[in-house]
């Protein structure tokens, strides 16, 4: 399913030239925040850094929308929209064939790590693409756009070229701003499931202190805190990260609402207080059953059975001037922290706790940065990009560049998903309905599972130079057979509206973090 795109503001007129049919509908296309301010990408890089660097390393593939039926198409399917064509990589190439045994393999392709639907780190394969600001990433669009949960883009959204165990050779670059097909965006179209990510210049840590909790405003009740919390998560823009609300007791607000044991009064609580906030010295006269008068708003007395060993520990341990007898038969006794009064009558012993009713209030509090970051420069200067290419016919050579990771369905696992892999096929018509995708392309490909989503197809991929123009990424693997090993792997086809997406994007600078 296909509709026309058109760019609005300034794609439009960078596009003026393309070779695009122009549509009868004019869409433009949408763009999504994902870290739109330097102290929010901070954060992002902090969260990944932080903690010897434990979400990079328990970071597991994304498992959503991998393993589906796939159909070779004989009749109808994908269809270029108008002439076939290329965007320059930065560094353009011959034609290669697929016979070669021994493939250098790209420093273009890595990771991008995000938070999942699941709040747990998962990862994706992507690859960096030449744009005029050197600092464009391309992977499967439901590697950037939240389609689990049905949240606009995943969370804390990062590429890391080169990734291996922890390891981040060229730095870690935040994602500013994240640009698919508005039939995705909408309609979570699968024959537009790509997306084209715009990222700040790389940062490398120079310390790393982890991350502490910081503090960030106080609310008289739970439901301010929680509307503040969700206007800060939707915004992305404060970059406070891990945001909790946590009660707490105003010990400066008594308040003379509900009674001693009252469960019902969730916006107070009873805290036992000591005899300075009762405010009154017990007197001999005082030792009976009644409570002391002068007590603050809402205080309540708890009076429990106690017993002679008790008491005499107790006045033992009194600090000096807080205990005394008042006849033979009577005394009485403060505890250590001044919060029990112990009192003896005769033969019979108790002891009394004092309570203050106080107003609960509630803070929001989340992680700030408390990592040192240096700018390591643009994507593209330290990897270089993938060109792009469009409108190819089908049955064109394409090389794959990934991370496939998991098993085939027989259970066998062929790749662990920690190194790059790479494979050869000719394209032919697909289809995928389960993902609304009736126009894909496909190869003859064994990568399993979910690592190889967002993995790169390059189109006259150089050996040399170790670049190519991008022609797909992968979005999902099948098994077409029936002999329950994965022998497909699809894309949308890059056509003239892909490249009305890339070039939108690639027209957008990002600029540093620090």
């Amino acid at each position: 399913m296909k509709r026309t795109l058109a760019l609005g503001g300034v794609a439009a007129g960078l596009l003026a030239s393309a070779a695009i049919a122009a549509p009868a509908h004019a869409d433009e296309v949408p763009a999504v925040n994902l870290a739109n301010t330097n102290f929010a990408a901070q954060q992002v890089a902090a969260f990944w850094y932080g903690q010897a660097k434990a979400n990079l390393i328990s970071a597991t593939p994304y498992a959503v929308e991998t393993t589906v039926p796939t159909k070779h198409v004989s009749t109808g399917g994908v269809s270029a929209d108008d002439k076939a064509g290329v965007v320059g990589s930065s560094g353009d190439q011959k034609a290669a064939t697929g016979t070669l045994k021994n493939v250098n393999l790209p420093k273009t392709t890595g990771k991008v790590f995000f938070i999942g639907a699941d709040d747990k780190p998962h990862w994706c394969s992507a690859t960096a693409v030449q744009g005029q600001y050197k600092n464009l990433v391309a992977t499967a669009g439901h590697c950037v756009y939240d389609t689990k949960s049905n949240a606009t883009t995943l969370d804390k959204w990062v590429f890391i070229p080169g990734y291996y165990e922890g390891k981040t050779p060229w730095g870690i670059y935040v994602g500013k701003t994240a640009y698919t097909h508005y039939d995705y965006s909408v309609y979570e179209d699968g024959d537009r499931d790509f997306a084209f990510v715009t990222v700040y210049n790389g940062v490398l840590p120079t310390e790393v202190r982890g991350t502490g909790h910081g503090f960030y405003g106080i609310y008289e009740d739970y439901f301010k805190a929680a509307k503040v919390k969700k206007a800060i998560e939707a915004k992305k823009e404060t970059g406070w990260s891990d945001l909790s609300i946590e009660p707490f007791v105003d010990l400066k607000s008594p308040t003379g609402k509900g009674k001693l044991g009252d469960r019902r009064n969730f916006g107070s609580q009873w805290v036992q207080v000591d005899q300075a906030t009762i405010g009154k010295s017990v007197a001999d006269s005082e030792l009976g059953d009644k409570a002391p008068e002068a007590f603050p708003a809402g205080t309540g007395v708890k009076v429990d059975p106690s017993n002679k060993a008790e008491f005499d520990a107790a006045f033992a341990a009194a600090p000096a001037g807080k205990k005394g007898n008042s006849t033979e038969t009577d005394a009485w006794a403060w505890s250590k922290d001044l919060k029990t009064l112990y009192l003896k009558r005769g033969e019979t012993y108790t002891k009394r706790t004092f309570f203050v009713n106080y107003d609960v209030d509630y803070k929001l509090v989340g992680k700030k940065l408390s990592i040192g970051l240096k700018d390591v420069g643009t994507l593209g200067s330290n990897v270089g990009g993938q060109g792009l290419a469009y409108n190819q016919k089908i049955g064109t050579g394409i090389f794959e560049f990934g991370y496939p990771s998991g098993s085939h369905p027989d259970g066998n696992y062929a790749f662990s998903g920690k190194t790059l892999k790479w494979a050869y096929g000719k394209t032919f018509k697909a289809a995928a309905p389960s993902m609304k995708a009736e126009e894909l392309v496909g190869i003859k490909s064994s990568f399993t599972g979910e690592g190889s989503i967002g993995s790169a197809w390059l189109y006259r991929y150089s050996n040399t130079k170790r670049l190519g123009y991008l022609n797909g990424v992968t979005i999902a693997v099948s098994d077409t057979d029936g002999n329950k090993r994965i022998d497909t792997n699809v894309s949308p086809y890059f056509d003239g509206e892909t490249l009305a997406v890339y070039k939108t994007a690639a027209a957008n600078w990002s600029g540093k973090i620090v």
